[in-house]
């Protein structure tokens, strides 16, 4: 029976903190199929490869947003066009926004798992729930490899000697950004204590404290991203200062904030954004942007849309993918890429 295969990432930012984390998993999943620790690109291809020997039916995967990226652009380039499996994100990370944006039960990824076995065992008569999601496809010219983030989330992204297809700038993810999104990020992995969201909120109450007095926190966090956008059907947002450049698959970017509500308005395409205002004009619409409500006009551009080039006046040219920090030398190409399934309601 093919059965159920786990990828536990030993650097996500809980596994980390859990040494027991991978027994208690094997433990969990018994004889109902396998588990294999991924640390590095190389381990994750060669668990891939295994995986698709296997013809496993589900792929669990225990880490944050970071891996769960990672881990699905593996597996797409090995499994070469070839439809994945039902995907579980059984979090254990330190960020899961999309495991909540999707609706995968909150719990310990055990707890998660033992349902999943259970409802794996049920299948014939009651077969697995999921929902469909495209992964936007993330491509830097000239993309170096990445410091290691602080969140841990992400399996090291050393050059791997078994990438066959995609070269190292080329990413898989549901959620990408540039500037304040980036400096955010920085402020909440250098916060001094393990990332949490605890931590995360406390960061952006520190953000939105320093704009409104105009502090060197938010001089910091909001370092205007100046560049352009070319979208699909030749419409170009103008080379200006942008507080962002971002986009989405799924509707939240974190903190249950839902800027890209308009990522399922037409089939193969996502919702990107270019937010131009100030960073306390940011800031008035953050209400909005916590109800999936368009901001007001005059604060951003933005646009349904397959695909994007984003170019950077300045390089280095950073961006955030499913909350891991990257950057590039060149052009930043953002394409919609195939749907994947995601186990809900176990």
């Amino acid at each position: 029976m093919p059965g159920i295969g786990v990828i536990f990432n030993p650097r996500s930012g809980r596994n980390l903190r859990d040494p027991r984390a991978a027994h208690r998993l094997a433990r969990t999943l018994g004889d109902r199929g396998v588990i294999r620790e991924a640390g590095s690109i190389d381990e994750l291809y060669r668990v891939a490869e295994d995986f698709r020997k296997l013809d496993i039916d589900v792929l669990g995967i225990s880490g944050g947003d970071g891996t769960n990226g990672t881990t699905i652009t593996g597996f797409l380039d090995v499994y070469q066009g070839n439809a994945l499996p039902q995907i579980a994100f059984l979090r254990g990370g330190t960020m899961n926004t999309v495991a909540n944006a999707v609706g995968v039960r909150r719990g310990r990824p055990e707890g998660l798992l033992d349902r999943l076995c259970r409802a794996y065992v049920a299948r014939a008569a009651q077969p697995l729930a999921n929902v469909e999601r495209h992964v936007m496809c993330i491509r830097g010219e000239g993309a170096r490899v990445p410091a290691r983030n602080s969140s841990s989330d992400d399996i090291e992204s050393a050059p791997s000697s078994m990438r066959r297809s995609q070269p190292l700038g080329t990413k898989y993810g549901f959620n990408f950004g540039t500037g304040v999104v980036c400096g955010f990020l920085s402020e909440y992995y250098a916060y001094g204590q393990p990332p949490n969201p605890v931590v995360a909120a406390k960061t952006l109450l520190r953000g939105v404290g320093s704009a409104a007095i105009g502090g060197e926190m938010i001089r910091r966090m909001a370092e205007p991203f100046r560049g352009s956008v070319e979208l699909d059907d030749g419409t170009i947002w103008p080379e200006r200062d942008y507080l962002s450049v971002a986009g989405g698959t799924v509707d939240q970017i974190g903190l249950n904030f839902r800027p890209f509500y308009r990522f399922a308005e037409r089939p193969d395409t996502f919702h990107l954004l270019g937010i131009h205002t100030s960073p306390m004009g940011f800031v008035s619409q953050l209400p909005r942007i916590w109800r999936a409500e368009p901001m007001k006009p005059g604060h951003t551009y933005e646009a349904v849309t397959p695909n994007a080039v984003i170019r950077s006046a300045r390089s280095p040219l950073r961006y955030m993918i499913d909350g891991d920090l990257h950057e590039c030398g060149g052009p930043l190409h953002v394409s919609i890429g195939p749907r994947v399934r995601i186990v809900v309601g176990t």
